[in-house]
């Protein structure tokens, strides 16, 4: 469970381990002091002592409450920081905030996920999830597209599935190496390459803004309705509680109405992708 005793308060959690995704972007694994659970989607907001706090989307799998995992691209002051933590120090935890994917309209359903970048992180969680009910699924398509080879991170999960029956991946880079042998180009061109039945789907998005904006024009074109289109919208959510108003857009507060929505339930709000 989280704190419902003082919202602002976080609970401690110990650093487990560190693991190096790339070379910007960490995963860290920690053991709150304390049973934490989150639904896939929702956010956490993450404390380091004396320097500040900052929202993260979980990687891990909501079905585990002993241990939650973090996965941080290295962007400013905070995450500097934690780049720069070790094993055996000591973090706080807030929330879980926020709205997170409706796994149960997923049932009896084909689903398409297009990620990109630190993306993959609340895709992650999302696909553990749909792991544990893809008896109750038709199939799950992985699209994700990152700059660099070296910037494809969860290398050792995208192996296992691969492995997993009803789970499909498609990866693309910007820029390939010599030893690349996947899909070269943005994200949305993996979607030319994708067989869904649309009418027995769903479309799951996550990413930069950008690859946001054409990822949904490119599923709206593909013939997903608006309410079948889920975004996940990172905004500055400083305090999870509706009451900074930094992640205000237009009249929802990303923090509490989301961070997931359909595209049909934000499409006529302000600047949604910047």
């Amino acid at each position: 469970m989280s704190n419902k005793t003082n919202i602002y308060k976080p609970i401690k959690a110990k650093l487990l381990d560190v693991i190096t995704e790339s070379p910007t972007i960490k995963t860290f694994i920690m053991e709150p002091e304390e049973e934490f659970s989150f639904k896939t989607g929702e956010f956490i907001e993450l404390t380091v002592d004396g320097i500040g706090e900052a929202p993260f989307t979980p990687s891990s799998s909501p079905l585990e409450t002993k241990q939650i995992e973090v996965t941080v691209m290295k962007t400013g002051y905070v995450t500097q920081y934690l780049h720069e933590m070790k094993p055996g120090e000591t973090l706080g935890i807030r929330g879980p905030f926020g709205r997170g994917y409706p796994v149960e309209k997923f049932y009896d359903k084909e689903v398409l996920i297009l990620g990109g970048g630190c993306g993959f992180a609340p895709i992650r969680s999302l696909l553990y999830n749909l792991e544990a009910i893809s008896d109750k699924l038709r199939k799950v398509t992985l699209c994700y597209g990152s700059k660099t080879p070296d910037e494809c991170i969860y290398q050792p999960y995208v192996d296992q599935l691969r492995n997993t029956p009803k789970f499909e991946v498609l990866r693309t880079v910007d820029e390939p190496n010599e030893s690349w042998s996947e899909s070269v180009g943005v994200a949305t061109v993996l979607l030319d390459k994708v067989k869904v039945d649309i009418k027995n789907s769903i479309a799951v998005c996550c990413g930069p803004p950008i690859m946001m904006k054409f990822g949904t024009f490119k599923l709206l074109e593909m013939g997903y309705p608006e309410n079948d289109i889920f975004l996940s919208m990172e905004k500055n959510m400083s305090c999870g509680l509706g009451k900074c108003g930094h992640c205000m857009m237009g009249k929802y507060f990303v923090c509490k109405e989301g961070p997931v929505f359909t595209y049909d339930e934000i499409k006529d709000q302000p600047d949604i992708w910047s």
